[in-house]
């Protein structure tokens, strides 16, 4: 199912029809200010399994990532000492991934690693849908093989076309990104950019 969406003046109905699937455990895909992206509730563990599944993601290997809608918000999911605070004040939203040590108000499946990928894009339509939601949505880029066409990963009606039968609604907000978000690991008392991506740290940030 394919649903379009726009940077502002959407249909609440529109809004609303996204935020009972995700309540309901459900999956998305959705634009973000990278790539487009596959996520669910940040709660529902079953979701959270399923996306697992999707990717071939092994939690226990594997980082898992959450966006959360403000600053504020991120303090309730993840350890956040001053300096971390005061440089993700300075890169969000943005296109940046932070590595952060999780905290207890997330589902068992995130602590098998105890860390966990902070995301809030500059994105003003999965912003709105987490504002709405009112809890972390969980995020990962979608599956990609480097020998099809990138249009698969960019264009949402052939998204939806790929992997329409895999999730609940995919949303159309115009053709997406190729290039990831930039991972800075923050979960001791030295930031490291683990890879880097769209997001440009200014000079002398660190």
């Amino acid at each position: 199912m394919l649903l379009k969406l726009y940077d502002k003046n959407n249909n609440p109905q529109d809004l609303q029809r996204v935020i009972d699937i995700l309540s309901d455990g459900g999956i998305i895909i959705y634009p973000t200010d990278t790539m487009y992206a596959i996520g669910c509730h940040g709660l529902k563990e079953r979701a959270i399994e399923r996306i697992c599944r999707i990717k071939d993601i092994d939690p226990r290997k594997n980082n898992l990532s959450i966006i959360c809608y403000d600053l504020s918000s991120i303090s309730e999911y993840a350890k956040v000492d001053n300096k971390v605070f005061k440089l993700m004040k300075q890169c969000l939203p943005g296109a940046f991934t932070f590595i952060l040590n999780g905290t207890t108000h997330l589902p068992k499946i995130f602590r098998n690693r105890k860390e966990v990928g902070i995301r809030m894009p500059d994105n003003p339509i999965i912003r709105e849908i987490t504002r709405l939601l009112d809890a972390p949505i969980m995020t990962t880029t979608l599956p990609y093989d480097e020998n099809e066409d990138i249009e698969y990963v960019t264009d949402p009606e052939l998204i939806d076309e790929k992997f329409g039968d895999m999730v609940d609604l995919v949303i159309d907000g115009g053709i997406g990104g190729i290039e990831p978000s930039t991972v800075i690991k923050c979960t001791d008392d030295t930031f490291e950019i683990v890879r880097q991506g769209k997001g440009i740290l200014n000079s002398g940030i660190f």
